[in-house]
C-alpha cells in the first residue's frame, strides 16, 4: 500500500509505515507543499490502524536541510514581510506536534544532514538512528533567526542547558558520533547499514504491544513535553519578529550569495 504524493513517499508493509522525504535535489528542504503532504501523512495515513510503527527517512544524500530559503516566504497582508507565524502554524507545527501525538512509535533514520527544521523533525521522533556521516545542526542563527519547530524544547530535553545553548548560539554541526555521546540520538550505524538497521527496529516495534507503546508515549510526553503547544507558539511569535529584522534580510542574502553575513543587530 502506497500513497500518491509529489514531495514525499508513503509506503506500508507488514505494519510499518515508511515515510521518505522526497526532495533530494534540495536535500529535502521544506516548502509549503512539502509541509502539507507531511501533515497529510502524519495526521491521516500514519494514524490508520494497519500502521503499527512509522519510519521516517530522507531520499538522496540528506535527511532534511531545513526550510527552502530559495522558495521564499508568503508575505504578511499588513506589512508585506514574511508571514513566518502563519507558515510555522500551518506548515511546520502540525507535523511536529502530530508526530509527538501519534499513538505509535516513530523511528527516524537520519541518513545525512538534519539541519534547522530538519533537525527538529528528527528530534520529534521517538527513536533516532543516524548514519556515521550524518550531522545535526540548529543553523537558524546563521541567518539571524532562532531555533523553531519545537527544537527549543526537544534539544534541551535531550542534551541539557549547556549543549542546548551551544547548538542554538553557535549553530555548528554536531556530527553523528557526538550526537550519540550527547544523547541527541539513540544509535549510530555505518552508512550502508543504517536503513537495514532502522527497518529492523521498526519491524520489531510493529510486532510489539502497540497499546503499551501508546501509553508510554503519552505518559512520557506529559512528563517531558507538557508545554509543547505553548513552546511552539512562543517560537512562532519570536521568529515572526526576527523575520522583520535587517539581520534576517542580510542572513538570507548572504546564504543565497554564499558569503559571510555582516550582522549589525538591526
Amino acid at each position: 500500500m502506497a500513497g500518491s504524493y509529489e514531495t514525499v513517499i508513503w509506503e506500508v508493509q507488514d505494519g510499518v509505515g515508511r515515510l521518505t522525504l522526497n526532495r533530494p535535489d534540495t536535500l529535502n528542504a521544506w516548502t509549503a507543499e512539502f509541509g502539507a503532504e507531511l501533515k497529510q501523512v502524519v495526521e491521516d495515513d500514519a494514524a490508520a490502524p494497519a500502521v503499527r510503527a512509522v519510519l521516517v527517512t530522507g531520499a538522496g544524500r540528506g535527511f532534511s536541510s531545513g526550510a527552502d530559503l530559495k522558495a521564499g516566504f508568503d508575505p504578511h497582508p499588513d506589512d508585506g514581510m514574511p508571514d513566518v507565524r502563519k507558515e510555522l502554524h500551518d506548515v511546520y507545527h502540525p507535523v511536529i506536534a502530530g508526530i509527538r501525538r501519534l499513538e505509535k512509535p516513530v523511528v527516524a533514520a537520519v541518513n545525512g544532514p538534519a539541519v534547522g527544521i530538519g533537525c527538529s523533525l528528527a528530534l520529534a521522533c521517538d527513536l533516532v538512528l543516524a548514519a556515521e556521516s550524518a550531522f545535526f545542526g540548529l543553523a537558524f542563527v546563521n541567518i539571524g533567526l532562532m531555533p523553531d519547530g519545537g527544537s527549543t524544547l526537544f534539544v534541551p530535553a535531550a542534551v541539557g542547558k549547556t549543549r542546548a545553548f551551544e547548538m542554538a548560539l553557535l549553530g555548528e554541526r554536531v556530527p553523528a558520533p557526538k550526537a550519540l555521546e550527547w544523547g541527541l540520538v539513540n544509535f549510530v550505524h555505518a552508512d550502508d547499514r543504517l536503513l537495514e538497521e532502522a527497518e529492523g527496529l521498526a519491524a520489531r516495534l510493529a510486532a510489539g504491544p502497540t497499546r503499551s507503546y501508546a501509553s508510554s508515549k503519552k505518559a512520557l510526553n506529559n512528563m517531558i513535553y507538557p508545554n509543547l503547544d505553548e513552546q511552539l507558539a512562543l517560537e512562532a511569535e519570536l521568529q515572526h519578529e526576527l523575520a522583520r529584522t535587517g539581520d534576517f534580510t542580510e542572513g538570507v542574502s548572504a546564504f543565497v550569495d554564499k558569503r559571510q553575513p555582516a550582522f549589525t543587530g538591526a
